[in-house]
Order: C-alpha cells, then structure tokens, then sequence
C-alpha cells in the first residue's frame, strides 16, 4: 500500500465520509450553543473531552484567529461568536462545509480555506494572534512542518493551542484491547500505513475510516520548541469512556505554547 499512497488524499476523502456518517467530531454545534457563546458563556476542547481553560486564549474580541486543521462546524463558530476574527483551515470540504452551515445560520463570518496543515503559505507571515489546533496532526506523516509553519503565521506575543495522541495509543493490539488485555503489538514509529499488515489495515479502510500516524512526543513537544515557541502550558486527557487505556493513563496531550515577542 505505500508505493504511490498519499496519505493527505485517503484521509481528505476519509474525513469527507464521517461527515457522512455522522461522526462525533462532525456535528456542527447548536443555535443554544452559539447563543450562549455571544453571552460569553462557552468551552471548547482540543482533547477528547476537558475543556481548554478559558485563561489560555486572553481577550478573543477583535482578535484573528486560525482554526488549524479544525474544521467540522463546532470551535470556529463558537470563537467567532465570542467575538474573535476566525479563519478554519482543513484538508476536508465537508468538514467545511459544517463550518460553513453554522456560519449562515447564525450570521457568523468565518474565512473558510482548504488545504495541507503543513503547507499554510495562503497566509501571510504574522497573520494571527491565536491559533487552536485540535488532535488533528495524526492524520499527516511529518507534523514538525506544522509547527513551523504555525509559528511563521503568528504574531509576535501569539499563542498556538495544540492537542495531540500520545503515541502509546497506537502501540497496543487492538483485538486484545477489545477483551480487556493490554498488549503490546508496535513499535515507534507508528503509522497506519506502514506499521499494519494488509489485513489489519483492512480494519479501517474498509469502513473508510481515517488512517493515523503515531508522532512522538520529541516531534510534538521538541517540534514546537525547535520551531522556537516557549511552552507556556499543559495538561493531559482520556477518553471519556469505553477505552481501556484510559484506565491506566491519559492518553492525550494539550499545550499551550507563545511566539516570543521581538524586542
């Protein structure tokens, strides 16, 4: 499967299916929600399921905000209700289009552009003064261009929020999980496209479903630090239910990082 297998396209096209299908993390958010978020009162999360303190994103009012590989109609309709300037920026055209339904519902302006979290050269340098990137680096196979990348767009004092898998999520068998056993199966480096035999590939290509790499904590953590972001925050998250790992660790990472201002 790797010879001529391009990554980007399967999941752009395996993304576009959940929307189909109706995945948890393509359900626009509601009008309450929106409603809500204008009366200041919102929480959005860059994890399975804790809340992003509200401390991390300072004043949003006024302020452009890139929602990096964040598409699916649920964190850029509330930033933007809370006042921010948003741009959604996805490989999927039907997660921006979710975007793109809670936006003419509630007259919401949100910039919508599709394209590689790698490659953001549609944008400016110092074109943002926040950027909230969710678990979404393990659908591309090199994530330290994301960094880069991330930190050439963002203004001097800017913030990049970022969520990602721990690597050992990947690393168990997963007929063996399914009975309660944890197992170790693989190793690091992870990838669903070369770590998995055909038929245990099969497991996720057959019902379409898109395809991970394991980044390691140096390329996510050292990744941003070598892009030249100080760490400013983080905090780890679970599953909110029916995993089994999630008994014994969190396996989800969050970070709050800051371009340094120029002297």
């Amino acid at each position: 499967m790797t010879r001529g297998f391009e990554l980007l396209d399967y999941n752009r096209e395996a993304w576009n299916r959940q929307v189909e299908k109706g995945d948890r993390w393509t359900l626009p958010v509601g009008p309450e929600v929106i409603a809500a978020a204008r009366r200041g009162e919102w929480s959005v999360v860059l994890t399975p399921s804790k809340p992003v303190p509200r401390a991390w994103f300072g004043e949003l009012a006024g302020r452009d905000v890139l929602g990096l590989a964040s598409a699916g109609g649920q964190q850029g309709p509330v930033l933007a209700a809370a006042g921010a300037r948003v741009t959604v920026f996805d490989n999927s055209p039907a997660q921006l289009g979710q975007d793109r339904q809670v936006a003419e519902r509630e007259g919401l302006s949100i910039r919508l552009v599709q394209g590689d979290m790698r490659d953001l050269s549609a944008f400016a340098d110092e074109s943002f003064d926040l950027i909230f990137h969710p678990c979404s680096n393990g659908f591309v196979d090199d994530v330290r261009p994301v960094w880069r990348e991330a930190f050439r767009v963002l203004r001097p004092g800017g913030v990049l929020l970022a969520g990602f898998s721990n690597p050992i999520v990947y690393l168990f068998d997963p007929e063996l999980e399914q009975r309660g056993v944890m197992q170790l199966k693989y190793r690091m480096p992870y990838s669903d496209v070369t770590s998995l035999t055909d038929e245990e590939r099969r497991r996720y290509t057959d019902k379409g479903e898109p395809l991970c790499v394991g980044h390691s904590l140096e390329d996510q953590l050292g990744g941003q630090l070598e892009a030249g972001f100080l760490l400013a925050g983080f905090y780890e998250d679970k599953q909110p239910e029916g995993d089994k790992l999630s008994e014994y660790l969190s396996g989800f990472c969050a970070t709050r990082a800051v371009k340094p201002a120029k002297r």
